[in-house]
């Protein structure tokens, strides 16, 4: 049986129902993932350029635009066993440029930013009572990295309650694979992974 057999047999893969009060979640588009001086940085610009538009489009009718950051205290650095895995996260540090949100995102002063310490957004954040105090039903990820702090945000959005989309051109990696495997993965068991055009169709359907 083909991979993809075997996915619809076990019953996995089923189209995600789209509500009517979407909010966009961008993950992790700091510098210190976008700019290629800073080693835990990928080539991030053309998803950049596409989740500006979705964010600008949602913004322009009403929706939240919610960004988030891993930034830690000095005093973390040294507790958090993350960091003792990842230990390039340790460069993430409050007040330093590299837990800025990407002007490139055309990150609004209205938006929202939530601070985190791991890879899901939804882990000891705001970031529910954000979007449920905003009405949200409906969660758009984009961000970095596809295969960490994105897949991590997408399965905690579902677990919480929220239908969720992935437009695969708004999300960055630092290599293919992982990127490829999450996104497959993704698709089949949480969220429905599209594209930034029909993102934006969505929304001006609204």
């Amino acid at each position: 049986m083909s991979q993809s057999n075997t996915y619809k047999a076990a019953g996995f893969g089923a189209s995600v129902p789209r509500g009517t009060r979407p909010g966009i979640v961008v993950v992790d588009f700091s510098y210190g993932f976008t700019d290629l001086q800073y080693p835990t940085a990928s080539d991030a610009a053309a998803q950049l350029e596409k989740t500006k538009r979705i964010c600008d489009a949602a913004r322009a009718k009403g929706y939240p635009v919610i960004f988030t950051t891993i930034s830690y205290h000095p005093g973390e650095l040294d507790i958090l066993p993350w960091l003792k895995k990842a230990t390039g996260m340790r460069a993430l540090v409050e007040g330093t440029r590299l837990v800025e949100i990407d002007v490139a995102t055309g990150i609004q002063p209205e938006d929202a930013i939530v601070v985190k310490k791991g890879a899901s957004s939804f882990f000891g954040s705001t970031l529910n009572a954000l979007l449920t105090g905003a009405g949200v039903d409906t969660v758009v990820v984009t961000g970095a990295t596809t295969s960490g702090c994105v897949r991590g945000t997408v399965v905690d959005a579902v677990q919480s309650g929220y239908n969720v989309l992935v437009p695969h051109d708004c999300c960055a990696d630092r290599a293919k694979a992982p990127h490829d495997a999450n996104l497959y993965d993704m698709d089949q068991k949480y969220a429905d992974v599209t594209d930034s055009d029909d993102i934006l169709n969505w929304l001006d359907s609204l």
